[in-house]
């Protein structure tokens, strides 16, 4: 079964360019033996035969792989923290942030970033970078249409101001959509943006493997201007940040200090 799953990582890696060797392999391969026993597939062969051919298959696939759960303001104590404390910082040293949501999922995430953002800005300044590997979880954000779950720990001035509340559905307004910018992109092989003051990254780097993290870890570094910030997860505290020209200013949020 080990070769067997060895042929499908390669396999996966010729189809669509993903490298599942960079994620934790006991979790990444447990998860995969789950949604093949699901849809009835005893070997990783006929199951990647599968997946070439039937488009359903294959999207619950790449939506199952990326690990799309997410919420708004997740860790509210966090996000108040950026607003009380890490945008004025970076307000000090610019007036037009450049903002990067990477990872950005089903768009809880960067949709939570502009709604923070208008404590400082009009909507009509506000513009940011959302990313991710999985263009289903591209579309249903570009939708924005979320359930009543997801906004348990939004403040309510926000729900109130930016949603259209249909039974357990909310939809999030127009003028908030229009300000994220959602493109595809792949933290372990695509380029990364430029020139960035914030990066929000949070609960991805978890599943990656520490050859992985420190690959994206140095390309944040090059992706962030001097003295800009990364904010991560609540359980990515980063171990030697100093080893990616980062310095920890709070708990989860890293400064660049130097070019690595």
């Amino acid at each position: 079964m080990q070769f067997d799953y060895e042929w499908f990582k390669k396999k996966i890696w010729e189809y669509i360019g993903i490298n599942l060797s960079y994620y934790k392999e006991k979790q990444m391969k447990r998860r995969i033996e789950s949604l093949m026993k699901k849809n009835g597939f005893a070997t990783f062969a006929d199951y990647y035969t599968a997946l070439t051919k039937d488009q359903k298959l294959f999207n619950e696939f790449i939506n199952y792989l990326t690990i799309n759960v997410s919420e708004f303001y997740r860790n509210p104590q966090q996000w108040e923290i950026l607003e009380k404390e890490i945008m004025p910082y970076i307000l000090k040293r610019t007036k037009r942030p450049r903002i990067w949501s990477a990872a950005c999922s089903t768009g809880e995430e960067p949709y939570s970033i502009v709604m923070l953002l208008t404590k400082f800005f009009p909507l009509s300044e506000i513009k940011i970078l959302a990313t991710d590997i999985d263009d289903d979880a591209i579309r249903k954000a570009k939708e924005g249409v979320y359930m009543k779950k997801s906004l348990e720990g939004l403040p309510q001035e926000f729900v109130r101001r930016f949603f259209k509340e249909n039974g357990e559905l909310y939809y999030i307004s127009d003028e908030i959509k229009r300000c994220v910018e959602f493109r595809h992109h792949d933290l372990l092989k695509d380029q990364y943006p430029k020139d960035m003051d914030l990066i929000v990254c949070r609960n991805v780097l978890i599943y990656f493997t520490e050859e992985a993290k420190d690959m994206v870890y140095k390309n944040f570094n090059k992706s962030l201007v001097m003295n800009g910030i990364l904010f991560v997860g609540s359980t990515e505290q980063i171990i030697m940040p100093q080893k990616y020209g980062l310095k920890p200013i709070k708990t989860f949020f890293y400064e660049k200090v130097m070019n690595i």
